[in-house]
């Protein structure tokens, strides 16, 4: 299959790690690599430093992933990289809003970047958790995800890696209903605790859409990650022996994480490429 003939297809990485060490930015990488190989496309892709750089990609691109990051998604407003990060979201509806510009823009938030865009869209409230969430968790569909291409093949609920310490929460429906936006999947029920349940997935728009959790986890290397020495350490150290148990076990399981990663940023960039030029190229 390959939906753009010889076209060079053009994707941006928006990296908003700050300089952290991470495993998202390899994920998304490998996701990439083997996406073009599987489908024998001449697929080339560019990072930008966000954060620390405030370099942000131009609209010559076909594609954006822009991934999660450390820090606060709240503490970062009016900071001059998310001025630039939220003009560059404006640009890219008014971009996709011209009749004139027939190949439309696609863009993934993932994790930080979600919770940022919530904000620029000001669909929900983004505040700061009770406890940190770390591990692999179910995620529930809502009714629009049954139809959303990012999530065919999975089911529901379908399991992710969840690493945050911010949640997007109240949504605001009259405004969700007015920019044509939906709400995809929440977390998992707690009805011990008394908290609400996060927005975990939404679709903002037609052309963009994102996740709370992180799709791009890869079991095997995380499963790696998590037992290095220090990555060990600091995961007893700050959630527990079980906890770290948990994720190894879960992460070896074929039906959740590796199912995952297999469908929603592939899909996402499938759906990217089914367009009426590209297929016609």
């Amino acid at each position: 299959m390959n939906p753009s003939g010889n076209k060079e297809i053009k994707i941006a990485i928006l990296d908003l790690y700050e300089g952290v060490d991470n495993q998202g930015m390899r994920c998304i990488r490998e996701i990439l690599n083997q996406f073009a190989e599987i489908n024998q496309l001449n697929l080339t892709y560019t990072e930008y430093e966000v954060r620390k750089s405030k370099i942000i990609p131009g609209l010559e691109y076909d594609m954006y992933i822009s991934s999660g990051g450390p820090g606060s998604p709240i503490d970062s407003e009016g900071a001059d990289w998310e001025n630039k990060y939220f003009k560059w979201i404006s640009d890219l509806i008014s971009f996709n809003s011209n009749p004139d510009n027939y190949l439309k823009k696609h863009v993934f938030f993932i994790c930080h970047s979600f919770q940022l865009a919530c904000r620029y869209f000001k669909v929900a409230q983004v505040t700061k958790r009770k406890s940190t969430s770390f591990g692999v968790f179910p995620m529930h569909y809502l009714s629009k995800a049954y139809i959303d291409p990012i999530f065919k093949g999975l089911q529901d609920p379908f399991y992710a890696v969840d690493s945050r310490d911010y949640q997007v929460i109240q949504p605001d429906l009259r405004r969700i209903s007015e920019i044509g936006a939906s709400i995809l999947a929440i977390e998992k029920a707690r009805p011990h605790v008394p908290y609400e349940r996060a927005v975990m997935a939404l679709r903002f728009n037609e052309y963009m859409v994102g996740t709370q959790f992180h799709p791009e986890a890869d079991a095997i290397g995380m499963s790696l990650h998590l037992q290095t020495e220090d990555r060990k350490k600091n995961v007893i150290e700050n959630h527990g022996e079980e906890k770290w148990e948990s994720m190894i076990e879960q992460l070896n399981d074929p039906e959740k994480i590796m199912f995952t990663y297999a469908h929603i940023l592939p899909n996402f960039l499938l759906t990217s490429l089914q367009q009426p030029v590209l297929a016609e190229v």
